[in-house]
């Protein structure tokens, strides 16, 4: 973050015949001191998402009689209610302050983060689980919004740089640090949290500025968001009880309630001032492909994550920390990737991008179903998958918010990006749960048989991504019409 220093240097400077000199908001601290604070709050809560995976089976063995569709809520929980949350938090600190939803919601995280380790009962580990995801959900958005106003223009573009590669940093390191924590006790994944969401809280206090939208914006629709909750929790919840449930008539009422509960939610939407969702947005081609795309990719990338860690620990018979360090060098190939997808689309289009990537994913599982079994076959067949895999999963990632930002107006920019965030957290919560439908409970004869099953259902759900992706018309970003705001 050089040019931060350099940028505040330039605005100290006496002012000349070009812009005016940059003036941060009152109270703001310096860019880069504002950019550490900010960055360890994102980093935090992003990292969450990937070093629990690595304890599920510690958590599952530590509650008695749970089972993998039990455990599973302890990721769809957090899931589902960070992406209802994500779009209305961003929105209250508009009205409220921005600030002071941030620190609200490091205070959510890190209270939740307490009670998830001291969880006496899986139950309440779920429980503890939502109040983290709310304020996981709270942190995201509001920390771009105090970040960029802090920042003179000029190196806004860097601070935005490393700013969206934190999520490529923590997804990089959650395995490895997971299976570290883990290892000691999966406790630990959660108490790290409770010291470094405290160092932020100070900081935030410290530099970061107060800031509201001046328009005095509506409140976010409330209703709207439990209705969304509803709807993603009951379809999720058809999917992970079907083989409990024998796919009776409760499976079917839980899907028939979440789509009248959609429904519902769309009409809120069209309704509502502040709605969760701008409807506007989805009437985008562009923008409604790629957030199809980004939640049937992110349901296959959720599958793996977790059908991954299931296999090393209980068909390899990796100790937790040996399936964590196995697991890393997809996220590295990842994060080493991510970079070049914004220069590629650029020159392509963001939809061949995202979809090469998205097939390059599909790849990786092939490879998986075609030659993976019982017997261990790490460097000459699961770690060249990971690599594939994880090299599609950088390219696509970026590609999708590039494809979906393309053809919006600058005014909207902020709302699809939350919007298709919105649309990725949902399709993992619904990848999880289709892992567990799909999984079942195998046998030891059965488990490479299950394995495949899942693996066919995530090159279905890359394919489904890539196509999507291929579909959208652009070529590069910027060169189509804009679309007008709400």
């Amino acid at each position: 973050m050089a040019n931060l220093d350099k940028q505040a240097a330039a605005a100290d400077a006496p002012p000349s015949s070009g812009p005016p000199p940059f003036t941060p908001p009152p109270g703001a601290g310096h860019p880069r001191a504002v950019f550490a604070v900010l960055a360890l709050g994102v980093f935090v809560s992003t990292l969450d998402v990937f070093i629990v995976n690595i304890a599920v089976p510690a958590i599952q063995a530590d509650f008695a009689d749970s089972t993998v569709a039990g455990v599973s809520w302890v990721l769809n929980a957090y899931a589902i209610v960070f992406a209802a949350l994500l779009v209305p938090a961003g929105k209250l600190g508009d009205v409220i302050g921005r600030r002071r939803v941030f620190t609200a919601g490091l205070f959510a995280f890190g209270l939740g983060s307490a009670l998830c380790a001291a969880s006496p009962s899986l139950g309440f580990l779920i429980a503890a689980r939502i109040l983290q995801g709310a304020g996981a959900a709270a942190i995201t958005p509001t920390s771009l919004g105090l970040l960029l106003p802090s920042i003179p223009p000029r190196g806004r573009a860097a601070a935005i740089g490393a700013w969206s590669g934190l999520g490529a940093v923590g997804a990089a390191s959650g395995p490895s640090l997971g299976g570290l924590l883990t290892q000691v006790s999966w406790h630990w994944i959660f108490i790290v949290n409770v010291p470094l969401t405290a160092i932020v809280l100070a900081g935030a206090y410290r530099v970061l500025p107060e800031i509201r939208d001046p328009a005095r914006p509506p409140l976010p629709d409330g209703l709207g968001t439990l209705v969304l909750i509803g709807a993603v929790s009951l379809a999720t919840l058809g999917l992970v009880q079907g083989h409990a449930w024998n796919w009776d008539a409760r499976v079917i009422g839980c899907f028939a309630a979440a789509v009248v509960l959609a429904a519902v939610f769309a009409a809120r939407s069209r309704r509502h001032r502040a709605p969760v969702l701008e409807l506007s947005i989805v009437r985008v081609p562009a923008f409604a492909l790629s957030a199809l795309s980004a939640a049937l990719f992110s349901a296959a990338f959720s599958a793996m994550l977790l059908a991954n860690v299931l296999f090393l620990t209980g068909t390899w018979h990796y100790s937790i920390l040996r399936a964590g360090l196995a697991l890393t060098p997809g996220p590295v190939a990842a994060a080493v990737c991510a970079p070049f997808a914004g220069r590629l689309a650029q020159r392509v289009g963001p939809g061949l991008v995202g979809g090469a990537g998205a097939l390059l994913f599909g790849m990786g599982s092939v490879m998986w179903v075609a030659f993976i079994g019982v017997e261990p076959a790490y460097w000459s067949l699961f770690f060249p998958a990971m690599l594939i895999g994880g090299g599609g999963v950088g390219l696509a990632l970026p590609a999708f918010t590039i494809a979906a930002t393309a053809t919006l107006a600058p005014q909207t920019l902020a709302t699809g990006i939350g919007a298709q965030t919105m649309f990725r957290q949902i399709g993992s919560a619904l990848g999880v749960a289709a892992f567990v439908a799909v999984f079942g409970t195998p046998t030891a004869a059965t488990v490479i048989s299950a394995h495949d099953d899942v693996r066919w259902f995530m090159i279905a759900s890359a394919a489904g991504a890539a196509l999507a992706l291929v579909l959208i018309r652009h070529r590069r970003p910027g060169r189509t019409g804009q679309h007008p705001a709400r």
